[in-house]
């Protein structure tokens, strides 16, 4: 089977990541006025040094197949590796109903009537999971065929509009003061919490490591790479949406960087670039959508998850593990099909970021495991970077706010009860 390489994979990284996130978010943060340029910069670096976790992580074990799941297992034991392929795999499918919600805000940008029914706007969501999940059960070359032309289509747009719109921002824009009643600090942990969501799948070329190249060179760098551009491009982009839309203007608006593009380039350009968004958030959903069978894949293959998520077509793709995630991710979506556009997204949003910051804890935890024991790598500064990843994850977790942690602690313990059927159950024949 044809392997990935570093392009290929940056793609992957840099495609999961530039997504559903940057295009919403501007107005998702608008609430937040300048403060939200802090979140920015906070999550910033909690990216890049998540980043150089899963470098130093694939560095330590580049056999591991399944990222955060395998690296945890192989260091913390089965338990704690269910938990992690369980959490993480909760986090995959509420960010593709995330994304799909997000792709349906920007094709309002050509069929209006889209937006003006929720019931609508769920269904045209529904048909994106589904669509990409047929494409998927196609197999990788197709995928990766997508993933490379998608991100080369949304990150010329993305970077143009950054470029040319820096010299039409207004700092009265810019620096509005915040909406937001809390104190400072509940509103930079607030912007940190919503504004990691877009670096969500940093650690995407780690899960496909068995897919790749030479994992152990290709991984890190291509994860390092995608993290670092996705970065500079959603420093620049959120600087210019933030100044060139009215605060009130950016809090209402279903497409921000349509409405933007539409100041300094006109009305044409506005369904440039929502078409530019629009295969942004398709090819997100794309490598989402690998992501959700790998992960549950790796674990099956392991006997921690049911046969069936190991099972493939005749095309390699584990297609019973995508089904059932899309199938979930469905089911994610009506939940909050009553509420506007941008409730929907901020909730999925936020509870997606929850479930995937366990993951990303322990393997920072593990990495401190890990260097203890390999002759492969030494530790030194590695050990530094896992003990400050620890503590942003942490603190952004207490950021997802009681109403978020409610429903991820519902959805832990359904996955600890499943757990603990199954052992009860291969124990007891």
């Amino acid at each position: 089977m044809k392997k990935l390489g570093f392009w290929s994979s940056t793609a992957l990284v840099t495609g999961n990541m530039i997504g559903s996130g940057i295009f919403l978010l501007p107005a998702t943060l608008a609430i937040y006025g300048n403060l939200s340029l802090i979140g920015w910069l906070c999550s910033s670096v909690g990216a890049l040094l998540l980043a150089l976790v899963f470098r130093n992580l694939g560095r330590v074990q580049p056999e591991a197949l399944g990222g955060p799941y395998a690296y945890v297992r192989n260091a913390l034991g089965d338990f704690m590796g269910y938990a992690v392929a369980w959490g993480y795999w909760v986090s995959i499918w509420c960010t593709n109903a995330a994304i799909a919600v997000a792709c349906v805000g920007y094709l309002g940008v050509f069929f209006p009537a889209i937006l003006e029914s929720n019931v609508v706007s769920a269904l045209c969501g529904l048909a994106l999971i589904w669509l990409f999940t047929g494409v998927n059960a196609l197999g990788l070359r197709q995928v990766a065929w997508v993933q490379r032309v998608t991100t080369l289509l949304k990150v010329i747009p993305l970077l143009l509009v950054g470029v040319v719109g820096v010299w039409f921002v207004r700092l009265d824009f810019l620096l509005a003061p915040p909406a937001f009643e809390g104190s400072l600090f509940e509103a930079i942990t607030a912007t940190t919490t919503l504004s990691l969501f877009a670096f969500l799948g940093l650690e995407s070329a780690s899960i496909a490591s068995s897919k790749i190249k030479d994992p152990a060179k290709t991984m890190g760098r291509a994860s390092l790479f995608g993290t670092a551009l996705t970065v500079f491009t959603y420093v620049l982009c959120s600087v210019v949406i933030m100044g060139v839309l009215p605060p009130e203007d950016l809090a209402n608006s279903t497409a921000p960087f349509a409405d933007a593009a539409e100041v300094f380039w006109g009305i044409s350009s506005k369904h440039i670039i929502a078409a530019a968004a629009v295969t942004a958030t398709v090819g997100a959903l794309n490598g989402w959508i690998l992501i959700q069978g790998q992960l549950p894949l790796a674990a099956a293959s392991d006997r921690l998850f049911p046969a069936v998520f190991g099972r493939t077509n005749r095309r390699g793709a584990p297609i019973y593990g995508i089904a059932l995630s899309s199938v979930l991710a469905s089911a994610v979506l009506f939940l909050k099909f009553s509420e506007s556009l941008v409730d929907k997204f901020t909730f999925m949003m936020t509870l997606s970021t929850l479930s995937a910051l366990a993951p990303y804890l322990l393997s920072a935890v593990s990495l401190l495991v890990l260097l203890r024991t390999s002759a492969r790598v030494r530790a030194g500064s590695k050990e530094i970077t896992a003990v400050l990843s620890i503590v942003f994850c942490i603190w952004v977790i207490f950021g997802c706010g009681m109403d978020v942690i409610f429903y991820g602690v519902i959805l832990l313990l359904v996955g600890l009860i499943l757990y603990a059927a199954r052992t009860f159950f291969r124990t007891n024949p």
